[in-house]
C-alpha cells in the first residue's frame, strides 16, 4: 500500500493524457513526507492504477460529460492531519493536471482517501525486495 485507483469515463482519453495522469500522481504520493521529514509511504508497495469506464451515464446524460473518480486507499494508523496532508497534496496536483482542460470538456473529479485494518492482507512476490 498505497493503492490509487482511479476510474475515469472512456470519453476523456480525447482530451486528458491518463497515463500523464498516473505517472504525476505516483510522483506526489512518493514525495509525500512526515513531519520528521521520512518517506510516508513505501516505494515498493506504491501502485497507481486507471480503468477506464466502457459504459457510462454522466449527471442528466444529456452531454459529453468526463467523470474521474480516484479512490486513495491506505492502511490506518498515520495521524489525521497527516492523511489530510496527502489528501490535500494529491488535490493539488489533480487540479494543476486537469483543470487546464476544461476549456475542452466538462468534467467532474473527487478524490477519496480510505484507511483501515486489513481483515487479510497477504503480500507476495520479489517487487518490494528491489526498494530496500
Amino acid at each position: 500500500m498505497p493503492h490509487l485507483t482511479i476510474q475515469y469515463s472512456q470519453n476523456l482519453e480525447k482530451t486528458i493524457d491518463v497515463q500523464g495522469l498516473c505517472n504525476v500522481m505516483s510522483q506526489e504520493i512518493l514525495a509525500q513526507r512526515d513531519s520528521q521529514g521520512n518517506r510516508v509511504f513505501p516505494i515498493g508497495g506504491t501502485r497507481v492504477l486507471a480503468y477506464p469506464a466502457a459504459h457510462y451515464v454522466i449527471a442528466d446524460g444529456q452531454g459529453d460529460y468526463g467523470f474521474i473518480y480516484l479512490n486513495f486507499r491506505i492502511t490506518a494508523g498515520r495521524p489525521p492531519e497527516l492523511v489530510k496532508q496527502v489528501g490535500d497534496a494529491l488535490l493539488t496536483v489533480l487540479r494543476a493536471y486537469v483543470n487546464p482542460h476544461f476549456a475542452q470538456a466538462t468534467i467532474g473529479y473527487t478524490l477519496q482517501i480510505d484507511e483501515g485494518p486489513e481483515v487479510y492482507d497477504a503480500k507476495e512476490g520479489n517487487l518490494r525486495a528491489l526498494f530496500l
